[in-house]
């Protein structure tokens, strides 16, 4: 059994939107955009086979697929097709990135034949919009404490949503970005910061939103997203100058409030295991975790 993969390209954009689609999902990995840019730094493929799209991920032993993109009729189908190719290639089966409800299916279509391990890292943070924009209430003080210092502090702040016109404003800051932090020396770090510069080369190919912060008319802050479903909004990426208090508050807040005001959840992505980071997402609240896991074929 073989099956022709191949890496995502800008013009198979269409083709792979229309299959991602057709299922909802509110994983932070399920867009073309994130797709397509992170292709470019990790072992990523797919195929359209059976009215199906099957993503290939990683090499050798550390190759798993996605769950298979497609109606419900041809999920059994797709996963008989992917069942075939690893026992032909000699590999074992294993999904990666899969949710709770994919895992539910796939255990109705395979009862006891698969075992799966939840990784507490990869699961994305989703929020409610009206919460992160409003930041009202007890639970929210500290954050609002900051936000309304960094409005004092820099009285002459404005935001603006992200257009071909500042663009290139937003590539030089996250240049800056990158040399006082770092990224050179930090292979981790070094291929987020290209996906960020290439998801503004590439801004309006990949049909992303996004938004900035200017504070004497320089751009110290910008936030990149773009919807993953019909009431979810995914923040790819955020960036701010750390020494600036309030900074990633004050953009967190101000993109919400004006490019994300009418989907009713956000997904702040995964914290990686970065204890830092997962306090900091843990401090806006959660309404709840998309938790992701590696289901394997077990072995007869």
């Amino acid at each position: 059994m073989n099956i022709n993969f191949k890496r995502p390209e800008l013009e198979d954009q269409e083709i792979i939107k229309s299959y991602l689609g057709k299922v909802k999902t509110r994983s932070c990995e399920c867009t073309f955009a994130n797709v397509y840019l992170w292709s470019r730094f990790y072992f990523v493929e797919y195929a359209v086979v059976n009215d199906a799209l099957i993503f290939k991920c990683g090499k050798g032993e550390e190759t798993f697929f996605d769950f298979p993109f497609c109606d419900e009729m041809h999920r059994k189908p797709a996963i008989e097709i992917i069942k075939a190719y690893c026992e032909a290639q000699g590999m074992a089966l294993r999904f990666g990135m899969m949710t709770p409800e994919q895992f539910s299916q796939l255990e109705e279509l395979y009862p006891g034949e698969f075992e799966i391990a939840y990784d507490r890292d990869r699961a994305d943070y989703v929020y409610e919009t009206e919460k992160l924009a409003n930041l009202s209430g007890k639970k929210y003080h500290g954050k609002k404490n900051h936000v309304n210092k960094f409005k004092k502090t820099y009285a002459d702040w404005s935001y603006e949503t992200i257009t071909e016109d500042n663009l290139e404003d937003c590539f030089q800051m996250a240049l800056k970005w990158r040399n006082i932090n770092g990224c050179e020396e930090d292979e981790e770090k070094n291929a987020e910061l290209c996906v960020t510069l290439n998801s503004l080369r590439l801004f309006r190919e990949l049909d992303l939103r996004g938004g900035l912060l200017r504070v004497n008319g320089e751009v110290v802050a910008f936030t990149i997203g773009e919807p993953v479903c019909d009431d979810t909004m995914v923040v790819h990426i955020e960036k701010a100058f750390a020494d600036m208090d309030g900074a990633y508050p004050m953009i967190n807040q101000q993109f919400i409030q004006h490019e994300a005001i009418e989907y009713r959840y956000v997904n702040r992505e995964e914290d990686l295991g970065e204890e830092g980071l997962r306090k900091a997402k843990l401090s806006y609240r959660p309404v709840f975790l998309v938790e992701k896991g590696f289901a394997t074929r077990k072995r007869g």
